[in-house]
């Protein structure tokens, strides 16, 4: 495979040498990407790929960056500034096809936070077909991007200001790319790196932490169609890697929210990040149970004190060195976009029972959904940590109630609690818990509190 990758690379170097120019682009319509059948795949006899150009000069209005050599035509653009940070796309599978819809969207958010080039990576023909064979494709899509980074860092560009973003298959043709560097990439972010055929391989052959000086990814749906292992520096669980809050669990639901709903949420939840609704940081832990037990609320030992932050920090804000490695770390998010999510941590005392019992604990804030947690009493137990995402901040929690859920089942009485304590994480010196002492809660009267705060 290997004279393969050297041949498509002396075929393209000769194309891409005219890719950055001086010359006033002469465009008649907007760049876009190929689309395709698989047809046209199994008649086409070259992997074809092509690059679009987003900035913020031409932010609406995508250019063709590389001359097509398949039809011998130049084209130049003045657009690319070589003095600023590329991020580069890499869309994945593509089982039908068709384009993807969601890139114009990323481009755009990146181009509203950042004065970036934006090279967006169209290889349709070579993702449309089988995906055993499609993943037979990426090593050779990875050499040809290669190719126009190298031609790239002959006009300026370093490739510590490349930050490359993957999703799904993607994520792994970016790896690759940064293997072909020798891990000098500057940044990579696989957002739900494909897990199929890639689970058990080795770290040459996928996406890992050597692949740039930071390396990043978002796990949604680790279960199914992502990886479940950590690939990066740090990896981002969401809801524990599986199973998104919102995503449909039916198979009577549509294509969308049954097949891929929880393999895309981690490209959405990354553009709200990059939009700037809320903080989206993760919790070291070693487990995802461990987490919502209440047993990982600081981010000190591998990050110092500092929460990794999914978005555009450098190194997602970790200022440890050296840099953590394949470090897991595990968030909450909600059902809707923008997908924010305040961790509450519910932290609660009982007298001792003489039977267990069941209760459920419900915060509200006016105006969003009510965040609903149920706990288990036991006998030889009395205190109690649950961590929940709500999607209000402390400060806006207006009320709580707590009701004897149990009480027919396991034919409790009157339960007393010493404490209930609400507090946000990480905890700051602004937001001291909420404190509720002495409640007793009967068998068929709930209990309820209304906060008088103000943030």
């Amino acid at each position: 495979m290997a004279w393969k990758w050297i041949k498509a690379s002396l075929f393209l170097s000769a194309c891409v040498t005219s890719a950055v120019g001086v010359e006033e682009p002469s465009l008649t319509k907007c760049a876009d990407f190929n689309n395709t059948t698989w047809l046209e795949y199994r008649q086409a006899t070259k992997l074809q790929v092509q690059y679009l150009l987003l900035t913020r000069k031409n932010a609406d209005c995508a250019s063709l960056f590389t001359q097509d050599c398949l039809n011998h035509t130049q084209n130049h653009t003045a657009y690319f500034n070589s003095s600023l940070p590329t991020k580069v796309i890499v869309h994945g599978y593509r089982a039908l096809g068709s384009k993807p819809s969601w890139v114009s969207g990323l481009a755009q958010a990146l181009l509203r936070e950042e004065n970036v080039n934006v090279l967006v990576v169209d290889w349709i023909y070579g993702a449309s077909f089988a995906y055993n064979l499609v993943v037979e494709n990426y090593k050779e899509v990875a050499v040809q991007i290669s190719v126009l980074i190298n031609q790239l860092t002959k006009y300026g560009s370093t490739l510590e200001s490349f930050h490359f973003i993957g999703v799904s298959l993607g994520a792994h043709v970016c790896g690759f790319v940064g293997t072909l560097f020798e891990g000098k990439l500057g940044r990579i972010t696989g957002l739900d790196p494909a897990g199929p055929m890639f689970k058990s391989a080795d770290p040459f052959d996928r996406l890992d932490s050597s692949d740039a000086l930071f390396v990043e990814a978002i796990h949604t749906d680790s279960d199914y169609f992502g990886i479940s292992i950590p690939v990066g520096h740090v990896d981002f669980f969401l809801n524990g890697g599986m199973d998104q809050a919102g995503c449909a669990r039916s198979k009577f639901a549509s294509m969308y929210g049954y097949v891929i709903c929880d393999h895309m949420r981690a490209l959405h939840v990354y553009m709200s990040a990059l939009n700037g609704s809320c903080l989206l940081i993760g919790f070291p832990c070693s487990s995802y149970e461990e987490f919502l037990a209440g047993k990982c609320i600081t981010c000190e030992g591998p990050f110092n004190g500092t929460c990794p932050q999914i978005g555009l920090l450098k190194n997602s804000g970790i200022i440890a060195t050296p840099l953590p490695n394949q470090e897991k770390v595990y968030l909450l998010t909600t059902a809707t976009a923008p997908y924010c999510a305040y961790h509450i941590l519910v932290d609660l005392k009982v007298s001792s029972l003489d039977k267990t019992a069941e209760v459920q604990l419900t915060l509200i804030s006016t105006g969003h959904p009510e965040t609903e947690l149920k706990f288990k009493l036991n006998t030889d137990e009395t205190g109690y940590k649950k961590v929940a995402a709500h999607p209000e901040q402390l400060c806006k929690i207006d009320s709580m109630q707590l009701k004897n859920t149990g009480a027919r089942f396991y034919r409790q009485g009157d339960i007393h609690f010493e404490y209930i304590c609400i507090s946000e994480v990480p905890r700051t010196r602004r937001l001291d818990p909420l404190c509720v002492k002495n409640i007793n809660i009967g068998r068929g009267a709930p209990w309820s509190h209304e906060f008088v705060q103000v943030c």
